[in-house]
């Protein structure tokens, strides 16, 4: 006779796995959520950390192994029809989203409009680039947001308009963010070890940024040929998307420099907004 154990009570799916969802041991915050097979099940339960399971590279992953954000577990529990799992879990160096965020449930849907649109809720608690070393995917809504910059070779995702529906409140977001990393451990943030650095570390970004912007815009150019082969558009898209991400980051880093003097972006707006009309010879000339 076969003894059964409490892993036999659980319903996985066909592939084996079953859902399951981190939430903060003190604040009940949801901070993510991935899948476990019965393997990565055990190991969270005699390990007291939390171990997941990856679709894409069909292997298991300990929370943490390359960040160094561990979960630490307290509790499992099993919902009433025996196939999802919610951990509850102490999240070391409260960063559990691989965008930087504390939490991968950042968007917030804005039902207040005629047409919901996502909005960020969450600001990035430290570059991805400073926790793995390099930068990982995310939506181009959330990349312009927090300055993290993809590889040339990496597909970038399609823009949604809903995301950038909202340009100036994207802009008040991070004029927020901006202002809250001033007072912030330096450790803790890219934007906050900038200001540690003081004023020239911060410019010497801004001319950085501007520098690769020139260099993705002549790239951009000289990709831009006549042939129509697949290999040659695709990398002409490629070089399109970095020129974007590269602006997004001079952006970034001048809204850096603003927030430094303690000058909101909606100063910058309003100037644009009185130029508007004007044509450039009348707006020298009217300095």
């Amino acid at each position: 006779m076969t003894t059964q154990t409490w892993l036999d009570t659980i319903q996985f799916n066909q592939d084996g796995l079953l859902p399951a969802i981190a939430q903060d041991h003190d604040s009940g915050e949801i901070l993510m959520m991935a899948w476990m097979n019965a393997e990565a099940l055990s190991l969270t339960a005699q390990t007291k950390t939390a171990v997941y399971f990856s679709r894409s590279r069909q292997k298991l992953w300990h929370k943490g192994e390359t960040s160094g954000h561990v979960q630490q577990v307290h509790d499992i529990y099993l919902d009433c029809d025996a196939d999802a799992i919610v951990l509850s879990v102490t999240q070391i160096g409260d960063i559990a989203c691989h965008t930087g965020r504390k939490s991968c449930f950042y968007r917030r849907l804005n039902l207040s409009q005629s047409e919901p649109t996502w909005q960020i809720e969450a600001p990035v608690i430290k570059d991805p680039k400073a926790i793995y070393g390099h930068t990982l995917p995310t939506t181009a809504a959330s990349t312009a947001a927090t300055n993290e910059t993809l590889y040339a070779s990496t597909p970038r995702p399609a823009v949604d308009k809903a995301q950038i529906s909202d340009g100036a409140n994207i802009l008040r977001q991070l004029d927020a963010v901006l202002r809250e990393r001033k007072s912030a451990n330096p450790d803790s943030s890219y934007v906050a070890s900038l200001y540690h650095k003081g004023l020239n570390k911060i410019l010497e970004k801004v001319g950085e940024e501007a520098t690769e912007t020139i260099i993705a815009a002549k790239d951009l150019a000289s990709e831009s040929t006549e042939d129509s082969s697949d290999s040659a558009s695709t990398q002409q898209q490629s070089a399109q998307h970095e020129l974007i991400y590269e602006i997004a980051d001079v952006w970034f880093h001048t809204l850096v420099t603003l927030a430094w003097f303690n000058i909101g972006s909606e100063q910058i707006l309003a100037e644009l907004a009185r130029r508007f009309g004007l044509s450039g010879i009348e707006e020298k000339a009217s300095r």
